[in-house]
């Protein structure tokens, strides 16, 4: 039976419960990662976990995580449960927390603190050698709205645009701000090649000095990493506002996450994208970024 760490100790699967009154269960409040792990390391897991860390304090959830802790605590479950290669889980709530507290005192509260980990979600090869299909989320999200680049455990419209898509035969969803600008898609990053360069939407602390809006995208960690593997191999990566018009016109559109890695984009909704088919650029790129995590993962348990 697998092992889950709750709160510092090991408890089987079965027994990894919480409070009822969590805040987690009960208004929804915390935040999570999802990692992948090869050869019994996290791949990127302390920036992972520095990513966790500022949102909590940005969110004013936590100031007291400390990621490399973190990091130790997960690779420790992969250890416990023997595996090798996996998908982790990360989720920290806020506890028993009193929001209708009415003294300092009364507001304390510790977090809690959930890692589990799980065989790595098999993705069918044909996803990657034909490329999906994507459709437009019926929401937008709000520039303004300060929780919107962060990986919260308010998730519902995200999969619910991920059913809509499903229903519809499309396997993903992208969405776009109130602004009308490309955002991301509903559990990833988005990258459209065009013209030998890459190019995405502008994430949360990329923002120009003098715009007053947020950009409600996500930092992805496999998205920096896209970004660092195509400047190595001398393809130009620009971060800019990207409308509708300019992911129809685009020569490749691909997807980025710590799960499937990276996933090629060929139509969206009625309209094929480039030549229908996974281009050059996310082929070379998703073989590039599965070798750098099988090296730096390998180099790791030196």
């Amino acid at each position: 039976m697998l092992q889950a760490w709750l709160d510092g100790a090991f408890v089987p699967m079965s027994d990894a419960k919480i409070s009822a009154f969590d805040a987690g269960f009960q208004h929804g409040i915390g935040l999570f990662e999802t990692m992948a792990a090869r050869h019994g390391r996290i791949f990127r897991g302390l920036e992972h976990m520095e990513r966790m860390s500022e949102s909590a304090r940005m969110l004013g959830l936590s100031d007291s995580l400390r990621a490399e802790a973190l990091v130790d605590a997960a690779e420790a479950t992969l250890a416990e449960n023997s595996l090798e290669h996996a998908r982790v889980r990360i989720t920290l709530t806020g506890g028993d927390m009193n929001l209708l507290a009415r003294t300092a005192a009364e507001v304390q509260h510790d977090p809690t603190i959930l890692i589990h980990v799980q065989p790595p979600t098999p993705y069918p090869q044909i996803l990657f050698d034909q490329g999906i299909g994507v459709r437009v989320a019926d929401a937008q999200l709000n520039v303004a709205d300060p929780f919107a680049s962060h990986k919260t455990l308010w998730y519902w419209p995200r999969l619910h645009a991920l059913q809509r898509a499903a229903a519809a035969g499309m396997q993903e969803a992208l969405w776009f701000d109130v602004t009308r600008a490309l955002a991301c898609a509903c559990v990833s990053n988005v990258f459209l090649v065009k013209g030998g360069a890459l190019i995405t939407p502008v994430a949360r602390g990329e923002e120009p000095k003098e715009t007053p809006l947020r950009s409600p995208v996500l930092p992805g960690i496999t998205r920096a990493a896209i970004m660092v593997l195509a400047e190595e191999s001398g393809i130009t990566v620009r971060r800019e506002r990207i409308e509708i018009e300019a992911v129809l016109q685009a020569d490749e559109v691909f997807l980025t996450n710590s799960s499937w890695h990276v996933l090629p984009v060929v139509s969206l909704e009625q309209r094929t994208i480039g030549k229908g088919t996974p281009g050059e650029v996310t082929r070379t790129l998703r073989a590039a970024l599965l070798e750098r995590i099988d090296r730096e993962t390998v180099k790791a348990l030196g």
